[in-house]
């Protein structure tokens, strides 16, 4: 196997940690052309799609690549930030201030950076850049809270496929969910309750989750119960009772059966119900993107109030909030135990000598 080049190394040079954030993807640019690659990308990911290959394949190349780019181009346009995709802005912004929060709490090296699984910046580039910044602990922090194959399982899938084309690998750690976690609970509420304060509070909440093929559950993925853990315990922490609240699933794709209940259905339901108000807030994203800001604020409002509901509310992600940044903080430190060490000049000068001394070139 031919590995990748190893980048320059200067004895003496002092290691780092890194800390790698990654998000599902995003096209470049709201256009057809930028969208399809990305979807190419995405929809070919064996986990996404568990579908025979060469099925998928025609199904994919024959008729929703040909279909999907120009209807998903003109969603994302709706969205389009001033500087781009909400979930690329948003999760740069996120990894700029855990690095800013990790700077108050350590004066250990490190690097915080960002990847996507899809689309650009790729694992695969940022791993690089990692490399050649000396970064030799890389632990891999997927934005999803809940665990699922075909999210975070991708992470963690282009992360070591990367590492096996170096030859000098880094230490990895990943983490794999942090669904019921305290302060991310906390935060969840907090910016819940702070919504409600200034816009008062509905006759219902509904707590959206990304959606997948009702087989994985039952091949043993363990997102459906994570899901409903983090609805359980951000109603707890609200003081909601089960009549106030409910979960839901959504971005349904294809024709085979998802978890149920659809958020589309449920939505559809409730506005027959003559509902006065329904606030829906996502908690399996942390960051506002297409399925938030498009599919939920945009198309649930239209579907809840065409069936005969009130008023309708989209709570965003927690984004830049800082009790979230504060809480990632706290869970990145948790991770990274024993990684974070501050050499002395001393000790990199040492480490120098010796290796001119047994020949090293520099």
């Amino acid at each position: 196997m031919a590995y990748l080049t190893e980048p320059g190394y200067t004895h003496g040079t002092p290691e780092k940690t890194a800390i790698l954030l990654v998000n599902l993807g995003t096209p470049d640019a709201p256009t057809a052309q930028a969208v399809r690659p990305y979807l190419k990308e995405f929809l070919s990911d064996p986990r996404v799609v568990e579908i025979p290959k060469a099925v998928w394949w025609l199904i994919l190349n024959g008729i929703i690549l040909n279909v999907r780019p120009k209807k998903s181009a003109a969603k994302y346009a709706t969205v389009w930030m001033d500087e781009g995709s909400p979930l690329r802005v948003y999760t740069a912004k996120q990894a700029a201030m855990l690095e800013g929060y990790l700077g108050d709490r350590t004066k250990a090296p490190f690097v915080v950076d960002y990847a996507m699984s899809y689309g650009k910046p790729s694992i695969a580039s940022v791993m690089q850049k990692l490399k050649a910044q000396n970064c030799t602990r890389i632990l891999v922090v997927p934005m999803y809270p809940q665990y699922a194959s075909s999210s975070t399982g991708t992470v963690f899938d282009r992360v070591f496929a990367q590492v096996q084309q170096m030859r000098n690998t880094p230490a990895i750690r990943t983490i794999k969910h942090f669904h019921d976690d305290t302060n991310y609970i906390k935060a969840l509420a907090n910016s819940i309750n702070e919504y409600w304060m200034k816009h008062g509070r509905p006759e219902k909440l509904l707590m959206s989750f990304h959606g997948v093929p009702e087989y994985t559950l039952k091949k043993g993925d363990p997102y459906h119960c994570e899901c409903h853990k983090t609805g359980r315990l951000l109603a707890q922490e609200l003081g909601l009772d089960k009549t106030q609240y409910m979960v839901s699933f959504q971005s349904r794709f294809g024709k085979a059966e998802w978890i149920k209940p659809y958020t589309t259905a449920t939505l559809l339901e409730l506005g027959k119900q003559k509902t006065k108000r329904v606030d829906v807030v996502c908690p399996g994203f942390v960051a506002d993107c297409l399925e938030t800001l498009e599919e939920i604020a945009q198309e649930g409002k239209e579907d809840f109030q065409h069936a005969g509901g009130g008023e309708y509310h989209y709570i965003p992600c927690l984004n830049e909030r800082g009790d979230w940044i504060h809480a990632l903080t706290d869970m990145v430190l948790e991770n990274l135990q024993g990684w974070l060490k501050e050499p002395s000049a001393a000790e990199l000068e040492q480490s120098r000598l010796r290796a001119l001394a047994i020949g090293a070139k520099q």
